[in-house]
């Protein structure tokens, strides 16, 4: 049975609802002075359990479902929606949806099925998983956590998952259909010594399922939570000024995603509020950085094998040698922007519009190596891990904080710093890159990306990195 043919089973098996119903809606969409319309259907479970201190403190389980209905009309977009699944709740999206435009000539749609990737598995997430299998995980990594350092004193594991079903038909003839799964555990610890207390986190996650997560590598996620906190007791304070930063792989790829992925997402571009706005060609960064966003990655959090508009997923070079080479697109910036949309229309569930998002966004490996990198710096910080940031899209200007720091001192990483927040500006800070590890690689499984109020799941990456010269705010002058 074909991914399609699931999903129809799966979402109208209690429905007055079916293809064929959405086909023949947007087909009589189309009679409407419109430029595009589409039907999107989606239903997730989603389930989260949470230990605290050995003891079960949140445990939930949520359906929802429903369709939205969205018609466009140069750039302006009517939509409705409504969370459940039968033809009067179609009929009352559409009528309102509408409400742009007026009725025209009848205007025939040809429907061609989407050939989608196949880059996770379709079976259930951990729905068939007995309660009792999950919460003895949750107890043996908290369990795991207390035995590694006696300045451990609370524990919080949490385990979540979700599987989605969906489906888009559109009056460019897009017939397509996903399943997609999602699992992700992550462990906080607290840790004191000498009346400090300092706090450590680690996680991962991606597009698979239970029996999968059983095979990762659990006990290093818990000492990551470990060492960031015990680390942090006896972290000095940051020093603050001008000086040469060292940019960890993996997760630190999230000052990139922040500081230049979304300036680079096309709705932004399109109405001129970006950093990046019409320089498509122009060096926009170090000739050592190539970026791309890539949503064909199997099993990572931020793959899809169609997009929520029902365009499959691609790789798109943002960043080449430090041109700007393009933008990510969905179908109506796209549109307006006489491109082709990239596999970015991307929304959080039938209740949102599609926008511009990212996938897995990264800068790819360069030449030199790791060690090599730090060696080169007589005084800075090497950062390998963040917390939150915060960007101004139009002026590139971000400022984040480092929740795992070091000093570097004549090419040999030392001390642990604590409160050191790095600010500077996007295009700037691209610009001066001066050495690109050979090591570039995704973070674990845990980016959320929060855009208009959306939020959806995401990957980030980048190789170890040397940024010459970058303000660090910290208490020491």
């Amino acid at each position: 049975m074909s991914i399609i043919q699931q999903v129809e089973q799966y979402l109208f098996q209690e429905s007055d609802l079916n293809i064929e119903t959405l086909q023949e809606a947007i087909t009589d969409l189309y009679r409407y002075q419109i430029d595009f319309s589409d039907i999107f259907v989606q239903e997730v479970q989603m389930e989260f359990w949470q230990l605290e201190d050995g003891i079960v403190k949140d445990a939930s389980y949520n359906l929802n479902k429903g369709l939205g209905v969205r018609t466009i009309e140069g750039e302006k977009t009517g939509f409705a929606y409504a969370n459940q699944l039968q033809l009067t709740a179609l009929t009352n999206a559409i009528n309102a949806a509408t409400s742009i435009s007026r009725a025209g000539q009848n205007r025939q749609v040809s429907f061609n099925v989407a050939h989608a990737a196949n880059l996770y598995t379709s079976a259930p997430t951990m729905e068939q998983v007995a309660q009792t299998e999950k919460i003895d995980l949750l107890r043996k990594l908290d369990k795991a956590a207390r035995s590694m350092d006696e300045k451990v004193t609370q524990v919080i594991v949490s385990l979540s998952a979700a599987h989605e079903h969906m489906l888009v038909v559109a009056t460019d003839g897009t017939l397509a259909a996903d399943i997609r799964p999602m699992i992700r555990i992550n462990v906080t610890v607290v840790a004191e010594s000498n009346a400090k207390r300092e706090r450590g986190s680690a996680g991962l996650g991606g597009r698979y399922g239970w029996s999968q997560l059983l095979t990762m590598d659990l006990e290093t996620l818990v000492k990551n939570a470990v060492s960031q906190a015990v680390v942090n007791l006896e972290a000095i304070e940051a020093p603050a000024g001008m000086m040469p930063v060292v940019l960890g792989n993996g997760w630190p790829g999230v000052l990139l995603h922040e500081a230049v992925g979304h300036g680079l997402e096309g709705d932004f571009n399109r109405k001129g509020s970006s950093a990046y706005s019409n320089r498509i060609g122009q060096q926009v960064a170090s000739e050592l950085c190539t970026v791309i966003d890539d949503g064909t990655l199997s099993q990572q959090r931020g793959s899809l094998n169609v997009d929520d508009e029902g365009t499959s997923t691609q790789s798109t070079v943002l960043i080449e040698k430090g041109i700007l080479k393009g933008y990510m697109q969905d179908k109506h910036n796209a549109s307006l922007m006489g491109v082709a949309p990239t596999g970015n229309g991307r929304r959080e569930s039938y209740a949102h519009l599609p926008m511009p998002r990212m996938t897995n966004t990264l800068m790819l490996s360069g030449q030199s190596d790791p060690q090599e990198i730090i060696q080169s710096v007589k005084k800075g910080i090497y950062a390998p891990n963040f917390a939150g940031g915060q960007v101004d899209i139009t002026s590139g200007n971000f400022v984040f904080s480092a929740s795992e720091a070091y000093l570097i001192e004549n090419g040999k990483i030392t001390a642990p710093i604590k409160g050191a927040t790095l600010v500077g500006n996007g295009p700037e800070v691209l610009k001066k890159v001066s050495m690109v590890a050979n090591d570039s690689q995704l973070d674990p499984g845990i980016g959320v990306c929060g855009k208009d109020g959306q939020s959806v799941p995401v990957c980030v990456g980048q190789p170890t990195l040397k940024i010459d010269q970058m303000t660090v705010g910290g208490t020491q002058g």
